[in-house]
């Protein structure tokens, strides 16, 4: 490892290889510094949905960054923080009417979590501060976050028994809402609300698409009943769109695949095109106005430094400006479309599924073994894709090519075939 005082994310520092230099960044394209080219196919994390260095973005940047680049939203504000606020609330699903800023996806799940819990102290119903999760989500490596993680298998398996114990149901699947797993779901979380309803504040899940737990899909009508569910037994409904959020899944939130409307959604991830870190928690008015009152108690003490940076809130605008005038849901139907023709449905010895949705595409093998060395075998092909746990995926640039998104899918399937 030659960069000893950088601690890198998810891995054995001791054993690691080195990471490579990246020196530019233009469009799907990385250049690392040994002259090595690569088309971007996880989209640094899945957030840089309109490529890097791009000019509307940069100009965005550039002239926020001549006024000031930042100040503190405790008795301050800018115009930037204001006017994505009123945008988030036009574009997110109907009720949803308040906006608060944090500096990450992780931050945005604790805001939220503390914000149900909250709520309902607020109404003075005190015990109600747990929470429902489906098993094999992840919401985050913060504390909160963490907890409704499923921590079985996951990478936070190790903090199981010193963080607050949640609820957990199985995971929903199938290809639709009748599906064996879709109906044991539905049914433990009405057990579960039926039984428990007076410590639990609310259920939170990603909708539609389980990122890294699982990249898994199940099917949108779940959410529906999991709507109903919740309002019959008096707990909130959280949607952690910080991965689906933006045209991910092919529609602009993953919520509009069911037209079902959460009391609180997180973004994050795409929400600044990968510029910034950035999010937003975003909820309705009937959650917000347990807030106010003449009661000090009541009002939500929660304040990160950087909440509602100016710079990253001028990017935000003009990231949702480009998916809005370029139409970039077209964008994802043709990248949908290249990748059902190239990789669903594909088989091979030790892959076990490949599955499509929206800009996502996954093949799923039999343990991790499998995927040993397919991070440089795509490396020397000019492509850029790192697998995790036991899939293979990719989530592109909604801006790639028709030819470079081939490259990428021509890679995974190289790979199947000759491993």
């Amino acid at each position: 490892m030659q960069y000893d005082s950088l601690w890198l994310p998810y891995a054995q520092m001791k054993t690691v290889p080195a990471p490579y230099r990246v020196i530019r960044a233009e469009g799907v394209k990385l250049y690392l510094d040994d002259g090595t080219v690569l088309i971007d196919g996880i989209s640094s994390w899945w957030c840089v949905i309109h490529g890097y260095n791009h000019p509307y973005l940069n100009k965005a940047v550039s002239e926020q960054l001549a006024k000031f680049a930042h100040v503190m939203l405790g008795g301050l504000v800018n115009d930037a923080a204001i006017h994505l606020a009123e945008t988030l609330v036009r574009i997110t699903p109907s009720g949803l009417n308040h906006v608060f800023y944090g500096d990450s996806g992780s931050v945005g799940v604790e805001i939220a979590l503390k914000m149900a819990t909250q709520f309902w102290r607020n109404k003075g119903f005190a015990d109600k501060n747990r929470f429902v999760a489906l098993r094999g989500g992840y919401h985050g490596d913060t504390t909160g976050a963490m907890s409704v993680s499923d921590d079985d298998e996951s990478m936070h398996r190790l903090f199981k028994g010193a963080i607050l114990p949640q609820y957990f149901v199985d995971a929903p699947g199938g290809v639709n809402i009748e599906s064996e797993e879709c109906q044991a779901s539905l049914s433990q979380l009405a057990e579960l609300l039926r039984t428990n309803n007076s410590q639990i504040a609310a259920f939170i899940l990603e909708p539609v698409f389980q990122g890294a737990g699982g990249f898994r899909f199940y099917p949108p009508e779940y959410l529906f009943h999991a709507r109903k569910l919740c309002d019959e037994h008096g707990v909130l409904l959280i949607f952690d769109e910080v991965a689906t959020g933006f045209g991910r899944t092919g529609t602009l939130f993953a919520a509009d695949l069911a037209n079902v409307n959460p009391d609180i959604m997180v973004l994050s991830k795409a929400l600044t095109g990968g510029y910034f870190g950035l999010s937003a928690t975003i909820t309705t008015s009937q959650v917000y106005e347990s807030f106010l009152g003449d009661d000090a108690d009541l009002a939500f003490m929660h304040g990160p430094t950087f909440m509602g940076n100016a710079v990253a809130c001028a990017v935000a605008l003009a990231s949702i400006n480009l998916i809005e005038t370029e139409n970039y849901l077209s964008k994802i139907k043709a990248i949908e479309q290249v990748l059902r023709e190239e990789i669903q449905g594909l088989s091979g010895a030790s892959l076990c599924d490949a599955r499509v949705l929206g800009a996502i595409g996954v093949l799923e093998f039999e343990c991790p073994s499998n995927l040993i060395g397919f991070r440089e075998f795509a490396l020397q092909r000019g492509v850029w894709l790192r697998p995790y746990g036991k899939w293979l995926y990719t989530m592109p640039p909604y801006v790639i090519s028709e030819k470079d998104l081939r490259q990428i899918t021509a890679v995974m399937k190289e790979w199947v075939m000759k491993y």
